[in-house]
């Protein structure tokens, strides 16, 4: 579905280059769950930005369904670390924002909206203001924006980064309960070595900048995942093995 070949991005500095990623080349397929890991400032939000069509690599090629995407945007749903819901729209209000910007009238989209709701943990909260919900509530509401948009690649860079580790435990919980149902196509971003072996089908290892694919591991763990995953000694020698590399 996704496939980056040799993509590399450099930016210029006045009369200096900086490399920030060299050679990437990697697929995603239709459906599944792959995480990039790396060490932090190595470029892997710019490597989701290049797959947005906000940036253009500097050379490279990245194609979507087939089709070249370099430089082009619309074609991914995105959900960053920072929530950015808009203070002033509802619950549901944000929720619906993907299918409004699709084209979809108002009214439509708050319908279907008010129907997902209680299937992520919201229900009786459609009127409710972003300020008044915890921060894991707000990620929910960030997520089924996501979700709902016509897009079938979704791209979460960081989306627990800023929680705290209880509710970022159960935020990982809920996101796979939810990707169990959908099964949408996910490309995740993340620091932690624990968080991407639990939810992961895949996990691409970034060097330090400029980055490259050091390894690609294929994650052993059947699904449903729970908890007790994280305890099996293969758990722990993974992630052993990727902090090693790190």
């Amino acid at each position: 579905m996704l496939v980056l070949e040799h993509v590399a991005m450099h930016y210029q500095r006045g009369r200096d280059i900086l490399p920030v990623l060299e050679d990437i080349s990697l697929q995603v397929e239709k459906g599944e769950f792959v995480a990039l890991i790396g060490p932090s400032g190595c470029g892997k939000s710019t490597l989701f930005k290049l797959i947005g069509g906000l940036l253009t690599p500097t050379s490279g090629t990245i194609w979507l369904e087939g089709q070249k995407i370099n430089g082009h945007t619309g074609h991914i749903s995105y959900v960053p670390q920072h929530n950015s819901l808009f203070p002033w729209r509802t619950v549901e209000g944000n929720a619906a924002l993907a299918l409004e910007v699709s084209g979809m009238p108002r009214q439509q989209a708050l319908q279907i909206a008010r129907e997902w709701l209680p299937r992520m943990g919201l229900a009786g909260y459609e009127k409710a203001y972003p300020q008044t919900l915890s921060g894991g509530m707000q990620q929910r509401v960030s997520f089924l924006r996501a979700l709902l948009s016509p897009q079938e690649l979704m791209c979460l860079d960081e989306p627990f980064g800023a929680l705290d580790a209880l509710t970022r435990l159960e935020m990982q919980r809920w996101l796979l309960d939810v990707w169990e149902q959908h099964r949408r196509t996910v490309m995740l971003v993340t620091h932690s070595i624990e968080e991407a072996l639990f939810l992961a089908d895949r996990i691409y290892v970034l060097s330090q900048r400029p980055a490259r694919i050091i390894k690609e591991v294929t994650i052993p763990f059947n699904r449903p995942r729970t908890p007790a995953t994280m305890a099996l000694p293969r758990f722990i020698e993974l992630r052993q093995e990727i902090h090693a590399l790190l």
